[in-house]
């Protein structure tokens, strides 16, 4: 069985998250997704807007995830330190790096950057 982990602030769910997380499910059997905190998004972005519990439950329910996680810092390392996945699925936005002890293999997953939050809240400020 193959475990694979990816990560996600999931702040104004949106089809680029879909996208993502079912594209990251096809290269594995068994899917966990790490939720970012409120504290660990706001390392990089602004604070999301909706909060972290309805985010995790959101991610959780998506057909693609057999398992939502709470990641508390915005590196995925702790996480993947703790539950050894064989795929760290990162986005190509995201600067590729090996994780230290990480033995797994890290793919880069395509961005969509049309599909965001931010763009999201912008059109409904009318920005």
């Amino acid at each position: 069985m193959v475990i694979g982990y990816a990560y996600v602030v999931g702040d104004i769910l949106h089809v680029g998250h879909l996208l993502h997380l079912r594209n990251c499910k096809a290269l594995c059997d068994r899917l966990i997704v790490g939720v970012l905190t409120d504290e660990a998004a706001m390392e990089k972005k602004p604070r999301p807007t909706m909060p972290f519990e309805d985010r995790i439950q959101l991610i959780n329910a998506l057909r693609h995830v057999d398992a939502a996680v709470a990641q508390a810092a915005y590196s995925p390392l702790p996480n993947i330190l703790e539950i050894q996945p064989d795929i760290l699925f990162e986005c190509i936005e995201h600067e590729l790096r090996r994780y230290g002890e990480f033995t797994g293999r890290v793919v880069a997953m395509p961005y969509y950057p049309e599909c965001s939050s931010t763009l999201i809240k912008e059109k409904i400020r009318g920005i």
